[in-house]
């Protein structure tokens, strides 16, 4: 079943619109998939996820009270570096069901002006996609459906050619590459605080006329020596 579905900006990692959220409230927590959604969408936008289809597999480590449901994962399909869209299915709803649903809301959304989605500011303000992101939801509620059958045994033998990560690989991405950052942002700011520290600035400014002078004092003294011998000589 496609729980929820989100739409956004590739470029900045906008969120635009979402679905009507099918979660069930006592084992789901509708804001921390909604986080994650938002999180995968904010990895795409920044180059960190690059292909333009993936499956996510979203994994449960705690131990919880009822019992966690069962595994969810995550679709998204990217368009042409514009739109992204994201869906949270269970792990039993098929596969290419899944990517034909957010194919028929891309289709949708070529129908926008680009340029007004590219002058959004605020999070999940296209609200007028909502409603189409709800309408074609229904579509695929009942996979036994006709249409849907047929679009299950299209192709049956070509196997979908898509990437498939778990959640927590991505997270631990995204950890290891910020300590990466804060260790070499701490190293230009150690090396910067020692050329730059007020103590060197006073240092410099007390000491580099004299070394002027100095070095003026010798080249004066090594060129009247040469002009000396020359004369003697």
């Amino acid at each position: 079943m496609v729980k929820m579905t989100i739409v956004g900006r590739v470029s900045d990692g906008l969120p635009l619109a979402r679905g009507p959220r099918y979660l069930n409230q006592e084992h789901d927590s509708f804001s921390f998939y909604k986080q994650q959604a938002e999180f995968i969408l904010k990895e795409i936008s920044r180059g960190a996820l690059a292909p333009s289809k993936m499956t996510i597999r979203v994994d449960h480590h705690s131990f919880q009270y009822p019992p966690p449901p069962p595994l969810l994962r995550n679709y998204y399909l990217m368009e042409n570096g514009i739109g992204c869209f994201i869906t949270l299915c269970d792990s039993s709803y098929p596969r290419k069901l899944a990517f034909h649903y957010l194919q028929d809301l891309q289709k949708e959304f070529q129908k926008f002006d680009i340029s007004l989605i590219d002058k959004i500011t605020r999070p999940y303000s296209c609200v007028k996609f909502e409603s189409i992101i709800g309408n074609i939801r229904k579509q695929y509620v009942d996979t036994r459906t006709q249409a849907n059958l047929s679009k299950l045994n299209a192709n049956r033998g070509q196997d979908l050619d898509i990437v498939i990560e778990h959640m927590y690989q991505i997270v631990e991405r995204k950890r290891q590459s910020e300590i990466s950052e804060e260790i070499l942002t701490a190293t230009r700011k150690h090396v910067s605080s020692i050329w730059g520290s007020p103590r060197l600035e006073v240092i410099a400014l007390k000491w580099t006329p004299i070394a002027i002078i100095v070095a003026v004092a010798a080249i004066l003294l090594w060129a009247n020596l040469v002009l000396t011998d020359e004369f003697i000589v």
